[in-house]
């Protein structure tokens, strides 16, 4: 009998990331969505603490930190919530740095860097539906559709962070009212599913992408000072509670299992594909 990893290539080698034997992202749970929203808090109040010593310094531990999410992640062959919410979390702390780079040092305003990741968001999507026929996360059982789902995820949290900026300080509605206003517009999608028909993967990715600027708004109004708009608790003090929050809901989560998807077979999963619209009916 060949070996796992073998058999699901057809290679006669073992890959360092071996193909998956199980979906490798989480069952939605409302507890998904309250660790989706921490993690992004969290990665905003981190990498902007970073950035307040060396940049230099501040970018490598981003870049450490992303690194060892994507190894641990992708070395993984079915869903492990710690591995899974640690590259969130590094993602959500590299993508705000990417973001706040292209404004702070290259110089594009806000509406630019919006405009600028909404474009990639849209053009990762649709090579992932080219390619695999289906956005459906419940069809994330080959490494090169996790590679889609993260350069998705990856995507969403850079646009959220230069649209949570963009509305808090370009259209000056302050970092509260941006939050409120984000929690207004994730309520959208559920009603929208739930009422009005719209498709189940439409739904997730409107929701999932408005999560980035709902956690960042409230992280950004915790942590900037009263001059900005903020309540002054600091970048720092609210990483931590953050990671901390974060951190107890994950081992939660991977104490309970509650969040594993149930088994599919692999033609199951081809069919769903193949099924599946680009708005996931």
């Amino acid at each position: 009998m060949r070996p796992a990893a073998e058999s699901r290539t057809g290679g006669t080698g073992v890959s360092f990331f071996a193909e998956p034997l199980a979906a490798k992202v989480p069952e939605i749970t409302f507890l998904f969505w309250v660790v989706k929203i921490m993690t992004t808090a969290g990665g905003e109040a981190l990498s902007d603490y970073l950035a307040l010593g060396s940049k230099v310094t501040g970018a490598a531990v981003e870049t450490l930190f992303l690194i060892v999410g994507l190894v641990w992640q992708f070395r993984t062959r079915r869903y492990v919530a710690a591995a899974y919410w640690f590259l969130a979390y590094a993602i959500a702390t590299f993508g705000t740095g990417v973001s706040d780079t292209l404004h702070l040092v290259v110089g594009i305003p806000y509406a630019g860097t919006t405009t600028l990741w909404a474009v990639v968001l849209a053009l990762v999507f649709w090579r992932w539906y080219r390619s695999e026929g289906t956005l459906s996360i419940h069809s994330i059982t080959t490494r090169r559709r996790e590679g889609y789902y993260w350069a998705t995820v990856f995507a969403t949290f850079a646009l959220g962070t230069a649209l949570g900026d963009f509305t808090a300080t370009a259209l000056g509605l302050g970092y509260l009212a941006s939050g409120i206003m984000f929690g207004l517009i994730i309520g959208i999608p559920a009603v929208a599913w739930a009422r009005f028909g719209l498709g189940s993967i439409a739904a997730f990715w409107f929701a999932y992408v408005v999560t980035r600027p709902l956690g960042a708004s409230f992280a950004d109004y915790f942590s900037k000072p009263h001059s900005i708009s903020g309540a002054g608790f600091g970048d720092g003090r609210t990483a931590v509670a953050a990671a901390v929050v974060t951190a107890v809901l994950v081992v939660y989560l991977a104490v309970t299992r509650h969040d594993i998807q149930p088994a599919t077979s692999p033609r199951a999963v081809s069919r769903a594909a193949v099924n599946d619209d680009a708005w996931g009916r």
